[in-house]
């Protein structure tokens, strides 16, 4: 039988709306829960009003619900899909990858493959927006699995938080770090290590140390790939997204792509405002 393979990302991936639709991407939305209801994640709530409500009450993030992965895949089905490239973020930051993996074996007429990024955000998207883009030029299932896995291991996000109180909030990187920076103004610039959980590369002092030294080891991290692709993304950051955006342009004319993006509402719960966030994404040869 002839595969017609439909690819299906988590929210947490932040691939840019736009694409999404236009290469007919199933994105299985996140959860943001308030105490007095539950959100998915930019279908009924926005970055935006995150922002606004982090001084009142800093909500919980969650799996995508069973109902709504249970609705995509039977959606995938009625649009006569037979195969589905599942992309997701690390497993060591969300549950996500594996309780897609469980759902998905209910549905023995579907053929479903899995790939962890180990990463997160544009991190994570940007290979999905190469698994489309190789599907779009007739590649098979299998030619986009190696090669979309050859790019997990060599690819990384980089990027600086105003602020280290949400993560602190969230456990995310461990209050007695957070605390520390706060005191002596450090600021580090975060990305995920290879088994996708976060780690410190650098830290410096202040804010503008800290986008400046993001941007430098991008540009290192970059040299290191004969083809690479370039992300920013920000959280309610977008004239600084802006600028770092020409300044990697200016420092990386070779970049076969320059992508740029918000956060998604369950990431900016996590990152508060004011994240900046730069993707060096390795790509193969002839890609």
């Amino acid at each position: 039988m002839q595969k017609k393979v439909a690819i299906l990302v988590d929210s947490g991936s932040d691939v840019p709306k736009s694409f999404a639709q236009e290469h007919r991407i199933f994105v299985a939305p996140l959860k943001i829960i308030y105490k007095d209801r539950e959100y998915e994640d930019r279908l009924d709530i926005t970055p935006e009003e995150i922002y606004a409500r982090l001084g009142e009450e800093i909500p919980k993030t969650s799996l995508p619900s069973a109902e709504r992965v249970k609705m995509l895949f039977d959606q995938i089905i009625a649009e006569g899909y037979n195969t589905v490239l599942v992309i997701t973020i690390s497993t060591g930051l969300s549950g996500t990858h594996n309780m897609i993996r469980m759902m998905a074996e209910e549905y023995k007429n579907l053929d479903v493959r899995l790939i962890d990024t180990k990463n997160i955000g544009i991190g994570s998207g940007m290979q999905a927006i190469l698994a489309a883009r190789m599907l779009k030029a007739g590649k098979t299932i299998d030619e986009i699995i190696i090669a979309v896995e050859e790019s997990v291991a060599k690819s990384h996000v980089y990027f600086c938080l105003d602020t280290l109180e949400y993560l602190a909030k969230g456990g995310r990187i461990g209050l007695v770090a957070a605390v520390f920076g706060s005191l002596l103004k450090l600021r580090p610039v975060i990305s995920c290590n290879k088994d996708g959980i976060y780690e410190t590369v650098a830290k410096v002092r202040g804010s503008a140390q800290a986008l400046a030294k993001t941007i430098s080891i991008a540009v290192s991290d970059a040299g290191r790939h004969a083809r690479y692709a370039i992300a920013v993304a920000h959280g309610n950051a977008l004239d600084v997204a802006n600028k770092v955006m020409d300044e990697m342009k200016r420092l990386l004319p070779d970049s076969v792509e320059f992508i740029k993006t918000d956060v998604s509402p369950a990431l900016s719960v996590h990152t508060g405002p004011g994240l900046i966030g730069v993707a060096v994404q390795a790509l193969p040869d002839g890609i």
